[in-house]
């Protein structure tokens, strides 16, 4: 399948493959169960979720471990992450598809993207947030690496392959429903568990409030 951007044929292909390789495991899991449990403290009644580029699931599990009785669906562009996913998810709820061709007329409790909007081109970043909040019922958490200003790096010998910037901010700016609940960052180098330099931002989308 081709897609529209450079990325996104990127991600469905061999190296896309060969990430699931170097993100999974017991430590990871442990560390994104912590993860969770900080970034989603202010979070109310979220009964159904869906991720935005879910891999193979590693965000899913520990979701599954805070909220057992939570409805999950998710979007995964590789295909090889995608069966890997439909050990961890009903195979109905996975939409194997790129996230700039996902359409859906519901919404979720929680809308979640994780180290995803960093590997996007920036020039559909703005579609990308009209589907993330049009699909977000209340709370949307937003967890990439972080820069005040757009800056392009090299990821993995790749140009064009890693963006970062103030997702959230642009994000609030575009949508002003979007209030922002709570924000943190988690260091690679934490002793007990880390992530890869994330920084976090959960958001509220309250309707008819400035």
């Amino acid at each position: 399948m081709t897609f529209e951007t450079e990325q996104e044929n990127f991600w469905a292909g061999e190296f896309g493959s060969e990430y699931i390789r170097r993100n999974q495991g017991d430590a990871l899991l442990a560390s994104n169960l912590s993860f969770f449990v900080n970034a989603l403290k202010a979070a109310r009644g979220i009964q159904s979720a869906i991720e935005f580029g879910a891999n193979i699931g590693m965000n899913m599990k520990a979701l599954q471990l805070l909220y057992p009785t939570q409805v999950q669906h998710a979007i995964e562009i590789n295909a090889d992450a995608a069966r890997e996913l439909a050990k961890v998810l009903p195979v109905e709820h996975i939409y194997e598809t790129s996230i700039l061709n996902f359409q859906s007329q519901r919404t979720w409790d929680l809308v979640l993207i994780k180290g995803v909007l960093i590997h996007i081109n920036p020039e559909a970043l703005p579609q990308v947030y009209d589907k993330l909040v049009t699909t977000c019922g209340r709370y949307l958490l937003v967890a990439e690496y972080y820069n005040p200003q757009p800056v392009s790096v090299s990821y993995r010998g790749h140009a064009d392959r890693l963006f970062k910037r103030d997702f959230a901010g642009e994000i609030m700016a575009r949508h002003p429903q979007m209030h922002l609940v709570d924000y943190g960052f988690v260091y690679r180098h934490d002793p007990n568990f880390p992530q890869d330099d994330t920084t976090w931002f959960l958001m509220e989308k309250r309707i008819g409030i400035s």
